[in-house]
């Protein structure tokens, strides 16, 4: 047995098509603050990020149309997972399908890292998933 152990996550990589549409979707949709946002545009950066927490981080990275093909190439990820502070799910919801956010599933009771959750699923603008759950 390995002496490692994994105990949170550090940052996750999106391939996306357009990054001001992310930049836009991931901070002025979900509240996220952007990271390295100007040194990106200046082109100092290859990519920017958007900030969850003083430890996590989602890297917003231009998808590349030339990378080798793979069986389940148009899928970045089956989905990821953001926790927000107790909040009634149908309410946000309604809001966020104001906004033109599609809702995938929800509110409804899953399993998570911490037990059970209420959870909503959408989509980001280019496809992935995101569980937005409170405990």
């Amino acid at each position: 047995m390995t002496p490692l152990k994994i105990y949170e996550m550090d940052h996750i990589v999106l391939n996306v098509s357009d990054i001001e549409r992310s930049l836009k979707f991931y901070t002025e949709i979900l509240g996220l603050a952007g990271e390295r946002v100007e040194e990106f545009r200046s082109g100092k950066v290859g990519f920017p990020s958007v900030r969850i927490n003083a430890d996590t981080i989602i890297d917003l990275s231009p998808k590349k149309t030339s990378a080798p093909a793979r069986k389940d190439a148009e899928v970045n990820l089956n989905h990821f997972c953001l926790v927000a502070e107790a909040a009634d799910l149908a309410q946000v919801a309604e809001h966020l399908k104001s906004r033109g956010v599609e809702i995938l599933t929800g509110p409804v009771s899953r399993w998570g890292a911490r037990g059970r959750a209420t959870s909503i699923y959408i989509l980001d603008p280019d496809g992935n998933e995101i569980e937005i759950r409170c405990y």
